[in-house]
């Protein structure tokens, strides 16, 4: 947009004063100040808004022109409203230093014309970019490479002063803005987006974190060839509110993600190896081949999966599923899209991340996890203690949030996990994984895979969406809740808890999750109290009706116990 097409539009009740020969400037901005010297919030191209409150005398007009040149400003447009007629000595000032000059009739306010120069330049822009689009799309058609997610939000932030992050469904940040997003805001927009995600709503989704608003647009392959969304699909977060964009720019963000979902496709080749891998593995394994034969192929394995260390691997199994209660299971390859993903993130699997190979079968997804041999607190065998054992952290600190020295951890995996999946997933998903126990050769990764099976059954067994059982599970007395019969589950839950259940919905009580919590503090009355933000009289006054309602003593050990199994059964 230039000058000329500003003095042209009547509306803006523009006027011209000085600077004739410079009406073919280009307006890329507009800034409205009284500043002496706004300088600082010029970046060049602005069309200079001014009621002229900062000029008190004839001497103030030359530096202030001045400034507006040296920041290269398209030009100057001074209300009429407050000071009356534009100073004669501000269009002498304007006129030296060819700075074209505009009076606005104190009938046009300020923000018509803010309001019309970003509307055009916005469009403008988003016409430009449209081009970089079409660019980018037929320059990566051509070579191996497009740059990555980074390139394409470059884009945005250059042509459209937007910021924009690419999240995976776990929160992890995959590109962005110069300023990362906070993890706490990561995964409360991945959870937005996994609802809007399973509640068939289309995109682009609109989310507020600590009252700022945010656009999520979902990154799936093109719409036209008919590829549905899948859980483990990433998302495109901007930072602005696309309810109030015009239908041309919502497109053309759209476009922008099938450029997002081209690179992750291209990235996604870099995965082909280790999946193959693992399929072949995985079929050594169950096909009963000798432990030498699966052996020689874990040796090929092992320089792709964790290069750079001559000594062999130790290794882990993960087993993952997903089911809904309502609409059937999800199939194995949106497991094993969502496993990779997991496994990628470093704030769930630590030093393990992007060290795995994922293959799938029927519903479930099966991973194998390479650990590093030298590994601080690795002796040779995982039982025994060294320098990185909890008592003990290793030199630079603890090990991220899922894994220890001694492989992936069930329960901090699973903590890592519940922001995002958690919430996204809502009532009505589930996640379950089963992680064996680390194992220091071929010969036992027939019996790792047992092992994470059998612990995803007992992760099956828990409550809520994200679901997470290690090895040392297996000698709980939780293995034996997978194989008691549903009918048996129910009616042992209904007689404890149904009273409870009762009582909550008709008084808006709290009894069945403060029961949870104070087995969860092993009955420890200051503990609970403090973990509810409850007086210990207050907890008292609840256990109390818990006791009164089902008859039970939770002083005793078997009630205590009944009590616990019911919550986990339901």
């Amino acid at each position: 947009m230039r000058l000329r097409t500003l003095l042209e539009t009547r509306s803006l009740g523009l006027r011209l004063l000085s600077g004739d020969e410079e009406l073919d400037r280009p307006v890329r901005g507009v800034m409205t100040t009284d500043l002496r010297d706004p300088s600082r919030y010029l970046s060049g191209g602005e069309l200079v808004l001014t009621g002229i409150a900062w000029h008190r005398e004839a001497a103030d007009s030359e530096p202030f022109v001045r400034r507006l040149v040296a920041a290269g400003v398209a030009g100057l447009a001074a209300g009429e409203a407050e000071q009356g007629a534009v100073p004669d000595d501000l269009v002498q000032a304007c006129a030296r230093h060819r700075l074209p000059l505009f009076s606005v009739s104190e009938d046009v306010a300020f923000a018509s014309i803010t309001e019309h120069i970003l509307r055009q330049v916005s469009t403008e822009r988003a016409g430009d970019l449209a081009a970089v689009v079409d660019r980018h799309r037929r320059l990566v058609a051509s070579g191996p490479t497009g740059g990555g997610p980074e390139a394409v939000l470059d884009l945005l932030g250059s042509d459209l002063d937007l910021r924009a992050w690419v999240l995976s469904p776990t929160g992890r940040q995959i590109a962005g803005a110069d300023t990362p997003l906070p993890r706490a805001t990561r995964a409360e927009l991945a959870a937005a987006h996994l609802a809007a995600h399973h509640g068939g709503r289309a995109g682009p989704h609109r989310a507020t974190v600590d009252g700022a608003p945010y656009s999520l647009f979902p990154v799936h392959a093109d719409t036209r060839r008919h590829i549905a969304p899948r859980l483990a699909d990433w998302l495109l977060v901007v930072a602005a509110d696309a309810g109030e964009w015009p239908a041309e720019r919502r497109e053309l963000l759209t476009r922008v993600t099938r450029l997002i979902a081209e690179e992750r496709e291209r990235g996604d080749a870099a995965r082909t190896v280790r999946r193959e891998l693992a399929r072949e593995v995985l079929e050594l394994i169950q096909s009963g081949a000798p432990p030498t034969e699966i052996a020689t192929r874990l040796r090929v394995a092992s320089p792709v999966l964790l290069p750079g260390h001559d000594a062999a691997p130790r290794w882990q199994v993960v087993v993952a599923g997903v089911a809904w209660r309502r609409g059937g299971a999800e199939d194995g390859l949106s497991a094993r899209d969502l496993l990779e993903e997991v496994l990628t993130d470093p704030a769930a699997a630590g030093p393990a991340s992007d060290r795995n190979a994922v293959t799938h079968t029927g519903e479930e997804a099966v991973a194998l996890v390479p650990l590093d041999p030298l590994a601080p607190g690795s002796s040779g065998t995982p039982d025994e203690p060294g320098p990185g054992t909890p008592d003990e952290p290793p030199p630079d600190g603890p090990a991220p949030a899922g894994s220890t020295a001694t492989g992936l951890d069930a329960g901090a995996l699973r903590d890592a996990l519940r922001p995002a999946l958690g919430h996204g997933l809502g009532d009505d998903g589930g996640l379950t994984l089963g992680i064996s126990a680390v194992v220091d050769s071929a010969e036992g990764l027939r019996g790792a895979l047992e092992e994470a099976r059998h612990a995803r059954r007992v992760a099956a067994a828990h409550s809520g969406p994200v679901r997470v059982a290690g090895h040392g599970e297996l000698a709980s007395h939780v293995l034996l809740l997978p194989f008691v019969p549903d009918d048996v589950r129910r009616a042992f839950t209904a007689r404890l808890l149904d009273p409870l259940h009762a009582y909550d919905q008709r008084h808006r009580a709290e009894l069945v999750d403060t029961l949870d919590a104070f087995l969860t503090a092993d009955g420890s009355w200051t503990r609970c109290a403090a973990q509810l933000h409850l007086h210990v009289n207050t907890l008292r006054y609840r256990i109390g009706r818990i006791e009164q309602l089902t008859g039970r003593d939770l002083s005793r050990l078997e009630d205590k116990l009944d009590f616990f199994l019911a919550l986990r059964m339901r």
